[in-house]
């Protein structure tokens, strides 16, 4: 897409990750001056969703019940897929097929196979793919990944990552969610996607094995849902008389190395009581560590272990400074901080920048990167059920 001014973009899905797509499509030109401008083309929905109403409200020019022909559609060429896990691969691959360069939510699948499909069909179709592993854009990510690159920590040691959250209380209805066949996994797929991604991402490293690894469903029924989600992610859902099987975890520990010789553990909860959007890790080198806790996004934790003993400590870098940390200096001035949306936007705008073959402020997985984390994630699952360690270069 390299010389076009434009390009027509489908948003495939509504909910809550829709509305956080839109917002980023409908804001990128405000704030970044992007080499391509996005046009909000056509938003897929069920008929029962009332797409036509998302469109309306989002600034989408058109709506539609028919995501098979709005793929194959000659006007558009980006093809954003916000929908459950399950439905992934089939409208990534229909988009490939149709020439069109894909984003898609993570986790890349609901299910290994159906990753590795996506791969290889991007492969085949040799067009631009993003898998939107937001976090990587947040400042103070960026600032951890650029301190680790410049040896501000020394040798890696130890890595710990945890995503916690509790709004999957027993009050919420037996969601997507909650069935494995659309959702692949539950906490699992959900959360530590994202800690495994960010880890990989701000180390510059890859996990090679993995042990120890424990999955657990506390609630074992949930009420049968009527109505659709609207809003957050259990707005709306509302509870029947009836129950059905959660066939997902509700949380998933376990233990990796990494190929630079660092041990980590990885954890992620839907039920941690007191967590809303735990989101972090800490990781200590030999020259210094680093923390980050995402319900205080626009902070970084610094330790530097090469100065003066007397004066060593954390230090909390409010990272919002223009210039050396990215994308700030297209926001506002020092300590007005972002917030969960301008993730989105960031990831926008190097989407973009990719396909106006720029290079991206920060690296955007394509699919065959994203599977890179699907293969961390089967590991786990595969540790869990075994009880033994997965070394990653047996799991394809």
């Amino acid at each position: 897409m390299v010389g076009k001014k434009s390009v027509n973009v489908a948003l495939i899905g509504q909910g809550f990750m829709g509305r956080t797509h839109s917002n980023a499509w409908g804001q990128v030109r405000k704030f970044f001056k992007a080499p391509i401008e996005p046009v909000m083309h056509t938003v897929f929905g069920e008929p029962e969703e009332n797409p036509q109403a998302f469109a309306a409200n989002w600034g989408w020019a058109r709506a539609s019940t028919n995501w098979r022909k709005l793929v194959r559609s000659p006007e558009i060429d980006v093809v954003d897929i916000v929908t459950p896990n399950f439905m992934h691969a089939p409208v990534a691959k229909a988009a490939l097929a149709a020439g069109k360069a894909v984003c898609s939510e993570k986790p890349l699948a609901g299910k290994l196979k159906d990753a590795r499909d996506m791969v290889a069909a991007a492969r085949k179709a040799r067009v631009r793919t993003f898998v939107c592993y937001n976090y990587r854009r947040c400042p103070a990510v960026g600032l951890a990944h650029l301190l680790v690159k410049r040896g501000k920590l020394g040798q890696i040691r130890h890595v710990r990552a945890l995503y916690l959250q509790d709004w999957a209380d027993e009050s919420v209805p037996l969601a997507w969610r909650f069935d494995r066949k659309k959702a692949g996994s539950g906490a699992h797929g959900d959360l530590n996607a994202h800690i495994v991604d960010m880890t990989r991402f701000v180390t510059g490293q890859e996990i090679t094995e993995i042990c120890g690894a424990i999955s657990e469903t506390f609630i074992k029924e949930r009420s049968l849902m009527t109505g659709t989600v609207a809003g957050g992610i259990a707005a709306g859902l509302r509870k029947g008389r009836r129950k059905g099987r959660v066939t997902v975890d509700d949380t998933v520990l376990f233990l990796a190395r990494f190929s630079g010789g660092a041990v980590a553990s990885f954890e992620a909860a839907r039920q941690a009581t007191g967590n809303q959007n735990r989101n972090g890790f800490e990781i200590n080198g030999t020259r210094g560590s680093i923390r980050f806790n995402f319900e205080r996004m626009n902070e970084l934790e610094y330790y530097d272990a090469t100065a003066e003993r007397a004066v060593q400590g954390w230090t909390t870098i409010i990272a919002t400074h223009a210039g050396d940390h990215p994308y700030v200096d297209a926001w506002w001035p020092d300590a007005h901080g972002l917030g969960y949306e301008h993730g989105f936007i960031n990831q926008a705008y190097d989407v973009l920048r990719v396909l106006a073959g720029q290079k991206p402020v920060i690296p955007i997985p394509d699919f065959a990167e994203a599977y890179q984390t699907q293969r961390v994630l089967e590991a786990a699952l595969l540790s869990a059920n075994s009880k033994r360690w997965v070394k990653l270069a047996g799991v394809k």
